[in-house]
């Protein structure tokens, strides 16, 4: 437990404990006032021996029966009072924990879901520099793509760790002012994605220009437009193919990521940013769900957007739109296939 959390559980204990002795004090004061108003009109004066007749003394008596049936109802509202603020603050007592463990869980989904991707990758590079060794076919290209992956993982996990630590779950990182090109990152994620699309024959087009940045490092722009791709892989057909393009309109950077997998449903159009809902399956390895959830989230942080352009039974295209930041000079064109 961090002691950011910790602190806030100590206030948060010291907040119910006031609470409770505030609330507690407060109902026996009134108990006692009740009471003692009751007392005082049910109470009739006791002449005292020696006075004249008429006279009163001191002294007054009350009826048992008028006092105890008041205790009693007393009794009963001061235990369903203090039984409520007792549910309410142990409610409110528990409330740190729920939160951290929520979090707790996000953060092991989150890395689940972000680490799958760069180690199956690793994995397929692996296989591909053992194929071209036994061949004795050139490796230094796939040795630095290799690098290239295990940096990856990296930049994931410091991501992930830095998100845990701040309780903000970001995938933000480096200076508030970062920027990143759009085509760059395209062409590095999907460069990184290749070794999930070719055991499956599913061509990856990558075509378009920037002449913008967007407010995002580039390492995350990376992985969002990798979890786009992914996405897109996972969803389309053997021998498919899958565009990618780029380009700004109005200001934003628009980056359009389509499939030719099968139609999303109505019902599921609305829900395929939540995290965990599945939409149609092609049997590999995962459906919608945390990655687009993901996306949705830093999307949304850098004020901007994902959502579904088209979807038919040709297939589907998803479009986010983030902010562009002028620069000088456009960015060459990605290249084609």
């Amino acid at each position: 437990m961090s002691s950011t959390d910790d602190r806030s559980i100590r206030a948060s204990a010291r907040r119910i404990g006031l609470l409770v002795g505030v609330t507690s004090a407060l109902i026996i004061a009134m108990g006692i006032g009740v009471l003692v108003w009751r007392i005082h009109a049910r109470s009739r004066p006791e002449p005292v021996e020696g006075l004249h007749r008429g006279h009163l003394g001191d002294h007054g008596v009350v009826d048992v029966d008028d006092v105890i049936p008041w205790l009693v109802v007393f009794g009963l509202i001061a235990v369903v009072c203090l039984g409520l603020i007792a549910w309410a603050s142990a409610r409110r007592a528990v409330a740190p924990l729920a939160e951290a463990l929520r979090l707790q869980r996000n953060f092991v989904a989150d890395a689940s879901h972000e680490l799958r991707t760069p180690l199956t990758a690793l994995v397929s590079r692996t296989q591909i520099l053992e194929r071209r060794r036994d061949r004795g076919e050139p490796i230094d290209d796939v040795i630095v793509k290799l690098r290239r992956d295990a940096e990856s993982m990296s930049d994931v996990l410091t991501d992930l760790l830095t998100a845990a630590a701040a309780d903000a779950g970001s995938l933000q990182e480096g200076a508030p002012d970062a920027v990143a090109d759009p085509m760059e990152a395209l062409v590095q994620a999907v460069e990184r994605m290749e070794p999930l699309a070719t055991p499956h024959g599913v061509r990856i087009e990558c075509t378009g220009m920037s002449t913008a940045d967007v407010a995002l490092s580039p390492p995350t722009l990376e992985r969002i437009c990798g979890a786009l791709v992914d996405n897109a892989i996972s969803h389309s057909p053997q021998d498919g193919v899958v565009t990618v393009t780029c380009r700004v309109s109005g200001g934003e950077v628009e980056i359009r990521v389509g499939n030719q997998g099968p139609e999303i449903p109505e019902a599921d159009r609305a829900r395929v940013f939540e995290r965990f809902v599945r939409g149609p399956e092609t049997g590999r390895h995962r459906g919608f769900g945390l990655g687009l959830a993901l996306v949705r989230e830093v999307a949304i942080r850098a004020r901007g957007s994902v959502e579904i352009d088209e979807t038919s039974p040709r297939g589907t295209v998803f479009l986010l739109r983030l902010p562009a930041v002028s620069r000088r000079g456009p960015s060459p064109p990605g290249p084609a296939g």
